[in-house]
């Protein structure tokens, strides 16, 4: 009986595991509200090539991937997570938080803001001259990569 069950637990964990990184093209219609509201206000001339759902075991994220390269990747609830604007152009002004916006127009005057991303602790920025910064949700400066 033991065996049985132990056949059984297996054979869930592995169908858990063949479903974990579902990844499909979805319409931009399908993305949640507030994402078509994000991407209508801060890229409303850039054509969309290609949007998707991600589900992994415990989440789902949305990922929007312009004609252009840019891209925005959002949460299940359609907060923007990360903006990837490459080398094509900058992330919209008004997505940056005004701290971080002075930081950089103050210690890197010359620099653009090509990525930002965002988690539930901190921001980090990419900028043109290959820096990356990374602000605490105090937008204190806590790393420079580069």
């Amino acid at each position: 009986m033991k065996q049985i069950i132990l056949l059984f637990a297996c054979l869930f964990a592995l169908q858990g595991l063949a479903k974990a990184d579902d990844d499909r093209a979805i319409t931009v219609d399908q993305l949640p509200q507030k994402a078509q509201e994000f991407i209508q206000k801060y890229f409303p001339k850039n054509e969309i090539s290609l949007a998707k759902m991600e589900k992994d075991f415990w989440e789902k994220k949305y990922e929007v991937v312009f004609v252009n390269g840019e891209k925005a990747e959002f949460l299940k609830d359609g907060s923007w997570e990360k903006v990837d604007c490459k080398y094509y152009s900058t992330v919209p002004t008004g997505i940056v938080p005004q701290a971080i916006k002075d930081y950089v127009s103050k210690h890197y005057p010359e620099a653009k803001i090509l990525k930002i991303e965002r988690d539930s602790k901190t921001y980090e920025v990419k900028l043109n001259n290959q820096l990356e910064l990374e602000f605490n949700k105090a937008f204190q400066l806590i790393d420079i990569d580069n």
